[in-house]
């Protein structure tokens, strides 16, 4: 999977883009239809021959592939027509030269072997937005390729969250489909996420060509194996024969030696992080993780590490909704291993606690989770009570509901 965020303004900067911060977070792995699953984020690609050698790169790689793609479409200020992907420091006078072509995108996942999937949340300025409502209308916005996604207008504020259409969409990826065979139909779950998004008159809708098995489906019993997947990986290294005889052998090793420890990375994500640059250090803490993701398993301390370091870049970002949100997915892991009594995770719990007394307007939302976490662990009742009490407090200051 790649994540291609083609957010323009670095000045939005206190905050990484939401929604692909969002897609980032949802461990997109365990929603793709493969064996081996490598997730690539590229939060902000300098240049579109940086953004194309990625591309290129994943589309060589047999096997399903699904690239999201958030951000911004401009058109050129001068000869405009050609849709571009606005990268970092793009304007209209200059998103030429330093923008991805559209065009570009869609002829290199054309000549990707497997099945592809392309899903985007995008915003159109209003030079683009002609050209986007006529490629979506004719198909000449997909030219063949499986697209499904939405483009709204831009905001006149960048947006602190993730967009409706991709906070649903996930959801509907997170649930799956209980009356559903092992791979999800993509059209049925994106107009799914359409209707609960409810998004408005102005907002155009993607929806072209038939993707093969690209998105598993979690509620179904077991999950597909492609054979392309199973091919790029040659048999020796998965059956490797000196294995039974020689139980001391080295192998091991290295691959544990392959991931860099998470102390000797922290400080430079850190650092980053302190002087502004939060889609640098999330960027930096995403690679450890998948490295530690792949050498470890999902469900290890290791892993588990990862997740901690991102709910705090969450935090230091400003989006306490994320952290909350990541500190409690850290703290129910640490339950699920050690049970109640670590204090390790209490610890985590109680910075869940204190970014969802900031999450604003996202509190109810993250409530209940947040309730149930507090619920398994001896003398939460103190928290648990005060959640309830505050939520109780915000429904009671609610506006009344106008007849109409």
């Amino acid at each position: 999977m790649l994540l291609l965020d083609g957010t323009p303004d670095r000045r939005r900067g206190v905050l990484p883009n939401p929604t692909a911060h969002a897609v980032a977070g949802a461990h997109p792995r365990r929603f793709l239809a493969a064996e081996a699953v490598d997730v690539v984020q590229l939060p902000a690609v300098e240049g579109p021959q940086s953004a194309l050698a990625y591309l290129q790169h994943a589309a060589a790689v047999p096997g399903p592939l699904l690239v999201w793609v958030t951000g911004r479409l401009m058109v050129p200020a001068r000869r405009g027509g050609e849709l571009h992907l606005a990268l970092p420091g793009s304007t209209p006078a200059t998103v030429r030269y330093t923008g991805l072509p559209w065009a570009w995108l869609l002829r290199t996942l054309q000549a990707h072997a497997g099945p592809v999937l392309l899903m985007a949340d995008l915003e159109a300025d209003a030079a683009a937005r002609p050209h986007v409502v006529s490629g979506a209308g004719s198909g000449e916005i997909a030219q063949g390729v499986p697209l499904f996604g939405v483009v709204h207008p831009v905001p006149p504020v960048p947006a602190r969250e993730a967009g409706p259409y991709t906070r649903a969409l996930l959801e509907a990826l997170r649930t799956g489909d209980p009356h559903s065979g092992p791979v999800l139909d993509v059209p049925t779950i994106h107009r799914r996420a359409l209707l609960a998004a409810g998004q408005g008159a102005d907002t155009v809708p993607l929806q072209w060509g038939t993707p093969g098995p690209v998105l598993a489906n979690v509620a179904a019993a077991a999950r597909p194996h492609p054979e392309p997947r199973r091919e790029a990986v040659p048999a020796p290294l998965r059956q490797p024969a000196p294995a039974p005889v020689r139980p001391p052998d080295p192998v091991p090793a290295p691959v544990a030696a392959a991931v860099p420890p998470q102390d000797d990375l922290l400080p430079g994500i850190l650092a980053a992080a302190h002087a502004g640059r939060h889609n640098e250090a999330a960027a930096m803490a995403a690679a450890g993780e998948q490295q530690a993701l792949r050498h470890y398993g999902p469900d290890s301390p290791e892993a588990g590490l990862w997740v901690e370091v991102r709910a705090d870049l969450a935090r230091m970002a400003g989006d306490h909704s994320r952290a909350a949100e990541l500190w409690m997915t850290a703290a129910g892991a640490r339950l699920g291993r050690s049970g109640p009594a670590d204090g390790e995770a209490l610890a985590a719990l109680k910075r869940a606690h204190y970014c969802w007394q900031h999450s604003g307007d996202q509190a109810p939302r993250l409530a209940p989770a947040l309730l149930a976490l507090w619920e398994r662990v001896p003398g939460g009742e103190g928290a648990a009570d005060h959640i309830r009490a505050r939520l109780q407090g915000a429904e009671e200051n609610a506006p009344p509901t106008v007849a109409r």
